[in-house]
């Protein structure tokens, strides 16, 4: 079932009364704002990433807030387009500040605030660059944005109650990044995966490419009929979503040990290594560079 709801992120809305974000309804009670495929920018206020929410019978639950606070607003007023019940929990993927700046949004409705056990952690290493880089990308559209911690951390496997409805969030080892968790709703039959799998736009490797390969081999384990990848469609097939992030992760893999083994330098591999896929993801060039960079250094110890 897919239901459009809502309209764009407007330039011009007050915090007060901000539009409602688009949302899609891709399962009963499970809706998705798809983000856009750029970096964060003036125009797009930080929505570049997909977010949403799940609707209980009592309680509503957050999956990731937006990269401001003016999106997580306008992610509030998509969920009272929908439902008047509480916004219960605000779940952070990970710590990446297109999922999490907008969390100040739900502060006032007393929701409280879950992530990875490594979260808080990852955030106050990183929460207050995150915010400076934040304010000169965006100026006046970063106002009122934050990085607010955790209060509830998932160190293993944590059951979210939503009334009728309950959220199995898991916490893995370090892959996109060392603070990455997934949401399963299962009466949803759907899987929200975070960065963990991207779709259309480049993946970006933040955590272990080792690791990353190793956590989807047993996501693809996990009983779900759709996805909400972090970045890409609001919804796709599982598990054949992961097929061509992980032909990407391998293949890079495959390439950077090649290097190694024949004794190249970071500037070989810069010049080759995962090129061939360069037609087949939207931000590819910048992208790819980091992750050969992030990749080469941990594959040099293996």
């Amino acid at each position: 079932m897919l239901a459009l709801l809502a309209g764009p992120l407007a330039a011009g809305a007050t915090r007060a009364d901000p539009a409602p974000l688009p949302v899609v309804e891709i399962a009963p009670g499970t809706y998705v704002h798809q983000g856009r495929h750029e970096e964060a920018a003036p125009g797009n206020a930080g929505d570049i990433a997909n977010i949403g929410f799940v609707v209980g019978e009592e309680a509503v639950a957050v999956i990731d807030s937006g990269g401001s606070a003016a999106v997580g607003a306008a992610l509030l007023a998509a969920i009272r387009q929908v439902t008047d019940r509480p916004v219960r929990w605000v779940v952070n993927t990970h710590v990446h500040p297109d999922h999490l700046l907008g969390n100040a949004a739900f502060r006032a409705e007393g929701a409280r605030f879950v992530g990875h056990a490594n979260l808080p952690r990852a955030l106050a290493a990183r929460g207050a660059f995150y915010l400076e880089r934040l304010r000169e990308t965006l100026g006046a559209a970063a106002e009122g944005s934050t990085a607010i911690p955790p209060d509830v951390t998932v160190a293993d496997s944590l059951t979210l109650e939503l009334g009728g409805r309950r959220l199995v969030l898991t916490a893995w080892p370090p892959a996109h990044t060392d603070a990455d968790l997934t949401v399963h709703d299962p009466a949803g039959g759907t899987l929200w995966t975070g960065d963990l799998l991207f779709m259309e736009r480049a993946p970006v490797i933040d955590g272990s490419l080792n690791g990353w390969l190793e956590v989807m081999a047993r996501l693809r384990d996990l009983p779900a009929e759709r996805v909400v990848p972090g970045h890409g469609p609001p919804a796709a097939l599982w598990p054949q979503a992961l097929d061509a992030q992980e032909a990407y992760l391998r293949g890079l893999r495959d390439a950077l040990r090649g290097i190694l083994a024949a004794g190249g330098t970071i500037e070989q591999a810069l010049a080759t290594a995962g090129r061939d896929q360069a037609g087949a993801w939207l931000l590819f060039e910048a992208t790819n560079a980091r992750n050969v960079v992030t990749a080469f250094t941990e594959l040099e110890w293996e």
